[in-house]
């Protein structure tokens, strides 16, 4: 069925065909699919290297960050800990992107393509992130997964918290990419 608001499912859940890359990059989090989907992908050869990303999360105390939340469930579904590389400090999306970028830098990893492992209703704003963030060239692959909430394309405008939640996320894309429409349209 048709809905006026297809266009607002369009624009905020991206999912894309995945491809042999160079690392998985996961833009923090405190939900395990992240990282499940992620050790999946990686455990199927399409990437040498994980990269989770995240600093300290109130919602889960127990751990020092989000990338050490996610390292854990790494390893438990059989990463070797050296293919998983580190960042514990971002607080956001931005540093998500900017500090991974300094990680792959930092360990002269060459990266053409990139697979993007986020929430479904992350997807938009977490690809158009990376994409600023990141030099031009590179390719980028979104395997996008459910959260806990079981947000997706296709309920998400079904329930009052869910339809909160992807409206915030319209919100939130208006707001962080307004300023760089201008550097979008210059490179």
């Amino acid at each position: 069925m048709r809905y006026p608001f297809d266009c607002i499912s369009e624009l905020v859940f991206v999912k894309t065909e995945i491809q042999k890359s160079d690392i998985i990059l996961v833009p923090g989090g405190s939900h395990p699919q992240l990282m499940e989907k992620a050790a999946e992908l990686y455990n199927h050869g399409l990437a040498s290297y994980i990269l989770p990303s995240g600093g300290f999360n109130l919602k889960i105390p127990e751990y020092n960050s989000e990338w050490e939340f996610l390292r854990s469930i790494g390893i438990r579904l059989g990463i070797p800990e050296e293919k998983i590389l580190k960042e514990d400090q971002a607080k956001h999306t931005f540093d998500n992107a900017e500090l991974s970028w300094k990680v792959i830098k930092e360990n002269n990893l060459s990266v053409k393509s990139v697979i993007l492992v986020c929430k479904e209703y992350h997807s938009r704003r977490a690809l158009l992130t990376y994409q600023l963030v990141f030099p031009k060239d590179i390719e980028f692959f979104v395997a996008s997964v459910p959260d806990k909430r079981e947000i997706t394309k296709d309920n998400w405008f079904l329930d009052e918290e869910k339809i909160d939640i992807v409206m915030g996320e319209v919100v939130k894309i208006g707001k962080y990419f307004r300023q760089y429409i201008k550097k979008f349209q210059e490179e």
